[in-house]
């Protein structure tokens, strides 16, 4: 009896080895035949472009090639995908590659298009309109006569540190003026460059890969910046990267709470150069090294003392300022390289002074006032008897920046500035649009007020933003193919497709509320809703 137990119980324990080891090997035949995936976590949106940043070099060769497309890399794709990656990462889904090929090659079709159709707006005759010569008190600057033997050494350019600046060789003739001197000298009472300017390719690629030789923080306001200097004397106004491209701003944040985007002040120059105005300084993006080209060569003590290292390893600092400069808002390299934007630096103000003037349409900056014109309807009819608003261009040139604004959702234009020798008689400057291109799912009507209230618009003004909503000059391309000529364009687009479109929907409601305007004149008799600056041209 004990016997045939132990037998019995021999057998249960054979088959249950001979059922498990059938077990293992059916798993293992199942799991082989599934297709393996990557076991890597979707990377969210932009981790590949500042991976690629890190990695990007620095030195004085590594930044000249950042105009250039980096070997592999999609013309089209907003993350800078590399063609080898992708390979590496889907080797079982030939179908997906073929995919991503054939999307970056129509994003580099499209981009070709726009490129086209930006060529082709800046060739209409509405951007090549024919002017007489400039007169000579047009000039914002001028150059000094060759002076005396005795009076050269007053004229010479001197730094406080030599170190790092180049020989100056200058001079009367422009050919051997550097690209800011030249960008300076050639500024006018109406436009501070002319529309096809050789001199700003030049210029913005000297920003955007010159050297570095100073760097300290630029007193007032209430967000970091510095003033960059540059081996030929030339200067930039720098802000650093404070959010991702596709960070909206908070609904719950007043204006005056957001903070300044790099990309914005990039973008505010390439749509003020589009809609015709040239008011708004060159400016470009650029990969800044924050110790090499911060730390490293900045005499402001105040400055230095507030790099640190944060805790997963990225240098990063704060400067001082009103509201925005501590470790809680400091920047930061990634471990290394900021993205920023550099803005060509306006004449020295004892060369060129500006008078600043506050806008009529300014928001109280409350959270619980409004301002006057948010109350009175015919707060216009004040303004119009009001100088410099009563007479000349001033009403219309201020028109033009409130249409600036609005199509960037710019809220923040509490002031504007001009230069003090053209009196009032002159264009305004465009600056300051760091706050611009925060949010592009919803349109700030608030800034479209003036217009609205004085209906007045200049015909040539008119005519280009008409323009710009044909098919064939449709806005949203032609900024595509503006900004895709910025270096930083090759990291990832300056603006988001979301803002591109946010233009489109934008301008439509600009060219509404004129053609309200022109249906509000015929029925009052008020007066013409169009200042005549082109007489010679047909509607």
């Amino acid at each position: 009896m004990a016997w045939r137990v132990r037998h019995r119980s021999r057998t249960i324990c054979l088959s249950l080895v001979f059922i498990t080891i059938f077990i293992h090997l059916l798993l293992a035949f199942v799991s082989l035949s599934i297709p393996r995936l990557p076991c890597d976590s979707p990377l969210p949106p932009g981790t590949r472009a500042f991976r690629d940043l890190a990695r990007f070099n620095h030195t004085s060769d590594g930044i000249k090639r950042l105009a250039e497309p980096p070997t592999g890399i999609l013309e089209g794709d907003a993350r800078g995908h590399r063609e080898t990656v992708v390979d590496k990462e889907l080797p079982a889904r030939g179908g997906m590659t073929a995919g991503i090929r054939q999307h970056g090659a129509n994003q580099t079709e499209r981009l070709e298009s726009d490129l086209l159709k930006l060529k082709a707006l800046f060739d209409h005759p509405l951007y090549n309109i024919p002017t007489p010569s400039i007169p000579e008190d047009d000039w914002l600057l001028k150059v000094k006569p060759k002076a005396k033997e005795s009076e050269r050494s007053s004229l010479m350019w001197v730094s406080a540190s030599q170190e790092g600046y180049d020989e100056v060789q200058w001079n009367s003739s422009s050919e051997s003026h550097p690209p800011w001197l030249r960008f300076h000298l050639g500024i006018t009472r109406w436009e501070l460059y002319p529309q096809h300017d050789p001199n700003m390719e030049l210029l913005t690629q000297q920003i955007a890969t010159q050297r570095i030789v100073s760097a300290v923080q630029k007193s007032g306001g209430t967000q970091l910046k510095l003033v960059m200097s540059f081996p030929n004397y030339g200067q930039a106004l720098f802000k650093p990267m404070k959010q991702e491209r596709e960070e909206e701003t908070n609904y719950n944040l007043y204006y005056f709470s957001d903070f300044e985007r790099h990309n914005a002040e990039i973008a505010a120059f390439h749509l003020d150069r589009i809609l015709g105005y040239r008011r708004v300084p060159p400016a470009v993006g650029r990969l800044v090294d924050v110790v090499k080209e911060i730390k490293d060569i900045t005499t402001d003590r105040k400055l230095a003392k507030t790099f640190f290292t944060s805790p997963v390893g990225n240098v990063c600092f704060y400067g001082q300022c009103s509201y925005y400069c501590s470790t809680e808002h400091a920047v930061c390299g990634r471990p290394l390289n900021l993205e920023a934007s550099l803005a060509v630096m306006l004449p020295d103000l004892s060369l060129a002074p500006r008078r600043s003037w506050r806008s009529p349409w300014r928001r109280s900056y409350s959270r619980s006032k409004l301002a006057k014109w948010e109350t009175e309807p015919n707060y216009c009819s004040t303004i119009k008897k009001t100088a410099p608003y009563n007479k000349g261009t001033r009403l219309v040139d201020f028109m033009d920046m409130v249409i600036l604004d609005f199509l960037m959702s710019n809220m923040d234009r509490h002031h504007y500035e001009t230069f003090e020798k053209f009196g009032n008689s002159t264009s305004l400057l465009h600056l300051d649009n760091g706050r611009a291109f925060g949010r592009h799912s919803k349109d700030e009507p608030s800034i479209l007020v003036p217009l609205q209230q004085c209906c007045r618009i200049r015909r040539s003004t008119w005519l280009r933003l008409r323009l710009l909503s044909l098919p064939q000059y449709h806005i949203s391309d032609v900024m595509r193919a503006s900004l895709s000529t910025d270096p930083l364009h090759k990291v990832a687009p300056l603006l988001t497709e979301p803002h591109l479109a946010a233009l489109s929907r934008r301008l439509k409601t600009v060219l509404d509320t004129v053609s309200l305007c022109q249906k509000q004149q015929k029925e009052t008799g008020r007066e013409s809703v169009f200042y005549d600056d082109l007489d010679s041209l047909e509607k």
